[in-house]
């Protein structure tokens, strides 16, 4: 209550007290108070004095309450945060993760030529020679290419020839038909000589293999 109320209440009969109660009546529907001032006269004549000041209405507790406390919008704002970061979570797992290498292709392997079967092999003296226009099987005599001759072997035969003194060896095709002198079964071109000896020696004895 804001204001001061001077209540003087002088009851002299029932009635007064009846007037009374009907005074707190209206005072607690209008919504106003005000001082009350009851009198009534020693000869059985009852007055009534009201004496109603209208005073401030206190607030409606609704009506006061801010639409939207400032706690609550402070309270909204960490649970989008919270929300943010509840979504974003599995992004920095994932970058927490060990990033692994990417694998290297593996070398493949080489593909090896398979050893030629060897059909006939063994020893004879072997010369040869640089000069000639034509072969037995019609080419062009070259003596720089690895060819060599053969008395009897099929043209287009390859055979390994190999120096027994140094372990090196030359394979050539058969494309003539020589040598012709008694101890010699192979007639070398000048570049295949000269792969596994000397060309000073002019000939010596040679192991071969005919190859399949």
């Amino acid at each position: 209550m804001a204001g001061r109320h001077s209540r003087t209440r002088m009851f002299s009969s029932p009635a007064g007290i009846v007037a009374t109660a009907a005074v707190g009546v209206a005072v607690a529907v209008g919504g106003t108070f005000g001082a009350v001032q009851l009198t009534s006269g020693s000869t059985g004549s009852e007055q009534v004095a009201l004496d109603l000041t209208p005073t401030a209405v206190p607030s409606s507790p609704a009506a006061s309450s801010p639409s939207v406390s400032p706690s609550a919008s402070a309270s909204a704002s960490p649970s989008a945060s919270a929300s943010r970061s509840a979504s974003r979570s599995p992004q920095a797992a994932s970058r927490a993760k060990a990033r692994t290498s990417t694998p290297k292709p593996s070398a493949t392997a080489k593909k090896t030529t398979p050893a030629a079967k060897v059909l006939q092999s063994g020893s004879c003296g072997a010369s040869f020679y640089s000069d000639g226009q034509l072969t037995a099987n019609g080419e062009s005599f070259n003596p720089s290419e690895l060819t060599a001759a053969h008395k009897t072997l099929p043209f287009n035969t390859k055979v390994r020839v190999t120096n027994p003194s140094s372990g090196k060896s030359v394979v050539v095709r058969i494309n003539d038909r020589g040598p012709f002198i008694d101890g010699r079964c192979l007639d070398l071109s000048r570049a295949a000589f000269a792969t596994i000896a000397s060309l000073d020696v002019g000939a010596f004895t040679v192991r071969y293999e005919v190859l399949g």
